[in-house]
């Protein structure tokens, strides 16, 4: 099996973990397929992914909207 290479995709929101360690998150929008993909890579590879549909994307973005209320 080859290498697996990234490429640039425009839509694609890549965001580095804090940990660093060459470690992200990247989210991308599929329209064909009507889904987001959510992707964990190190070091330049894909090691696992996710497909959401829109109504669970808009959980995540609820999760994510009340972590940061709380924070203050």
């Amino acid at each position: 099996m080859g290498e697996v290479v990234a490429l640039a995709r425009t839509g694609t929101t890549a965001v580095p973990d804090v940990r660093r360690d060459r470690r992200e998150l990247q989210i991308s929008w599929h329209e064909v397929d009507d889904v987001f993909v959510i992707s964990l890579w190190r070091a330049g590879r894909c090691t696992g992914t996710v497909r959401i549909g829109p109504e669970a994307a808009a959980e995540v973005i609820g999760a994510l909207a009340d972590g940061l209320a709380e924070r203050g």
